[in-house]
């Protein structure tokens, strides 16, 4: 009988723990410091995910949040809850009761 050889993932090692804490650390740091400071976009770990919560004011400034997360956590699982806060005026009137 031959024996089948161990199978193998093509994914990138993952980092040691402290690695991601360290990349997590960069990406606040980076957040803070980058043009318009997003001091209200938090970045933790949470099991094995980071997650990225908090209110932006535009789409724009989203995806600059992401791709710049992107860029900093690779190999790291990302889950965003970002929100963009709503600048348009209301469509209708307040109701009170």
């Amino acid at each position: 009988m031959t024996e089948r050889p161990e199978p193998h993932e093509d994914r990138a090692p993952r980092p040691e723990p402290y690695e991601d804490e360290y990349r997590i650390a960069l990406l606040r740091e980076r957040l803070a410091g980058d043009g318009p400071a997003e001091l209200g976009v938090r970045v933790e770990r949470r099991g094995g995910v980071v997650l990225l919560t908090g209110t932006v004011p535009n789409s724009t400034r989203r995806e600059e949040i992401l791709d710049l997360a992107r860029a900093t956590l690779t190999g790291c699982t990302v889950r965003t809850e970002i929100a963009v806060a709503g600048r348009g005026a209301p469509d209708h009137g307040e109701e009170l009761t």
